[in-house]
């Protein structure tokens, strides 16, 4: 660890070489070595490589990650190909085979019935809160009105504001008051939309406050969106008769019986439903970070939904009624086709072409199409053979990288491990008598 004399100044203003031979003399084992190695990672096209650059900030390379396709995703009977960047080995091969088997019993019924986004202005008045309710009532349309300009365009869309209340919070906290503007931004993420709306209400609320010489004292602390979006949900779900649910050597009875269960268990452990949530974004996740959308955000919410009734729980469901298997999600996706990432990054640009540049709303129904494809694919694995038998199968490729087996090993290896179970171990110990 370097101490406080070595702290670096004027880092950004150094060219990318500079600010790659300065990092690499100072924090690498071998500089050469790491020098070389961001510079291959690289684009070779300048141009593409600039537009990289532009995304953030200090940038010295780029971190690659697969870009793989999900076939035969069928949604409301329309079948999708659908892009998937994720590192972790077993996702796309258990969320593609769960896709497939659903496609043959009627596919993924999805809809979203709103779409509305949130954000808030966080200030304190100090008075009388009557006063401040009556101020807050009477001018509430002059504050509509007074952000037309930024508001009209996404009205003339279809969207814009749906509500503006305030809220009382004074028994949480003194003196403190919420503004929640609830708005609807179609097939924008709406970050910047919302944000800019929140700050010039919160301007002509100061600006109001002042001319009508109100009692008390209005402090605005912050204007921002929330993250937390409950009003913009995308409901999916697959059905079949219990007799068309066998799986593997599983009859389908026993199969559906199972695989309920297992759900249920997510529902009423919290320790459980942690890892089945995990599964869901597997799926959701890939298909956000390949269009360019906010991963982060989406796990906020998502997280935060999933405990919306006190105890953190399962995101999906399962029943089996009047011989029917049913399988459904319900789950937050406040995403995005326009602007941001989604027409900067060019792979996120193709990924919208792949999938023929779906609306939001249809772009959410794709993405928790995915989730609970791989939500069912991993309960699938955990109730039938196991979760290590597929996921070891898929990771042995890596293993493999990892302890630098040649293709003629390597061909081995998967040949010896078809009817075996593979551990790092056991390849490593296969390798070393196989030299």
């Amino acid at each position: 660890m370097k101490d406080t004399t070595d702290i670096i100044k004027g880092f950004s203003r150094l060219a990318k070489e500079e600010k790659i031979d300065l990092i690499t003399t100072l924090y690498a084992t071998d500089a050469a070595s790491a020098n070389a190695l961001l510079n291959s990672y690289m684009h070779a096209d300048a141009a593409v490589q600039k537009t990289h650059d532009g995304f953030a900030e200090n940038t010295l390379s780029n971190y690659y990650l697969p870009y793989g396709i999900a076939p035969n995703v069928q949604v409301n009977d329309r079948l999708y190909a659908v892009p998937m960047v994720i590192e972790e080995s077993s996702v796309v091969a258990a969320a593609s085979k769960a896709a497939s088997f659903w496609t043959w019993r009627g596919g993924f019924k999805a809809r979203v019935d709103s779409m509305e986004k949130k954000g808030q202005i966080h200030l304190y008045y100090r008075g009388e809160k009557a006063v401040f309710e009556r101020f807050f009532e009477q001018n509430r349309d002059r504050l509509i009105e007074a952000v037309r300009p930024i508001t009209d365009k996404m009205t003339a869309r279809g969207g814009g504001i749906t509500s503006l209340v305030l809220k009382d919070l004074t028994h949480i906290e003194s003196d403190y008051y919420q503004v929640d503007l609830s708005a609807i931004t179609m097939d924008s993420m709406g970050a910047n939309f919302i944000n800019s709306v929140l700050e010039a209400v919160a301007d002509e609320m100061k600006r109001l406050f002042k001319e009508q010489a109100v009692t008390g004292e209005l402090e605005v602390i912050m204007c921002i969106l929330s993250n937390y979006t409950p009003g913009c949900v995308a409901h999916v779900e697959v059905s079949a008769p219990v007799e068309d649910m066998a799986y593997g050597t599983m009859e389908g009875e026993v199969f559906a019986s199972r695989f309920v269960r297992a759900v249920r268990m997510a529902e009423i452990c919290v320790e459980r439903a942690v890892t089945h949530n995990k599964g869901i974004m597997n799926g959701i996740d890939a298909v956000v970070i390949a269009t360019g959308n906010d991963f982060r955000a989406i796990e906020a919410c998502v997280h935060a939904y999933a405990s919306r009734d006190g105890q953190y729980s399962s995101l999906s469901h399962a029943e089996i009624k009047d011989g029917v298997f049913r399988f459904w999600i319900d789950v937050p996706l406040a995403l995005g086709t326009v602007g941001g990432l989604t027409r900067l990054h060019p792979l996120a640009g193709l990924s919208m072409d792949i999938m023929g540049r779906p609306s939001a709303s249809e772009l959410m129904m794709i993405t928790a199409a995915v989730g609970l494809a791989q939500n069912f694919g991993a309960v699938a694995s955990l109730v039938t053979s196991g979760i290590q038998r597929g996921h070891m199968k898929m990771h042995l490729n890596n293993i493999l990288l990892s302890l630098g087996a040649d293709e003629t090993q390597a061909a081995a290896a998967k040949e010896f491990f078809k009817d075996r179970t593979v551990s790092h171990s056991a390849v490593a110990e296969f390798l070393e008598k196989n030299k």
